[in-house]
């Protein structure tokens, strides 16, 4: 092989790869989310702020949670739970990546031995009771802003009122 071969070789793979880099950097341009995020925060995709629908017309539409309450079944609070159980160990004492759920109903609010808590669980005071569990299950974020639990919540009160009912018979 000649060098003029050599060279022919090189310069198809040099514009080649040009091609490519110029290719990939327009394609950046376009698609690329931009900034405006936290130093060393990387989010994909667009935020769309949504307006939270108003508690007193989801109240008006359908049963207090006093009477999803009483109606609540333990056992499909149990299937429920499978959302928590990554997280949350019914066992007396056994943490996990969070606090035991064993006695959480009357428990008080950030006080399991043991257990390192964010400063605004700790913090928060209280005890869960089946309103305040309500409350924090809905959106755990609304109650403590600067909760370590990244769970976002279970949309549907009946949801809440069968597990809270099952969280009461984990004694």
């Amino acid at each position: 092989m000649d060098t003029m071969n050599v060279t022919k070789i090189v310069g198809g793979v040099c514009g080649a790869l040009l091609v490519f880099l110029l290719f990939s950097w327009v394609a950046e341009g376009m698609y690329h989310t931009g900034g405006g995020h936290a130093e060393g925060e990387h989010k994909v995709g667009y935020e769309i702020e949504v307006a939270e629908a108003s508690t007193t017309e989801s109240a008006e539409a359908g049963p207090s949670f006093e009477d999803m309450m009483a109606s609540a079944d333990a056992e499909k609070g149990k299937k429920v739970f499978s959302k928590c159980k990554a997280c949350h160990k019914t066992d007396d004492g056994v943490n996990s990546t969070g606090p035991h759920l064993f006695g959480v109903v009357d428990r008080e609010i950030g006080k399991v031995a043991g257990f390192s808590y964010s400063a605004g669980m700790s913090g928060k005071g209280g005890t869960w009771d089946a309103a305040t569990l309500n409350t924090f299950l809905t959106k755990p974020k609304n109650f403590i802003p600067d909760t370590k639990m990244s769970f976002a919540g279970l949309k549907k009160e009946a949801d809440r009122a069968n597990l809270i009912t099952y969280m009461m018979t984990i004694k």
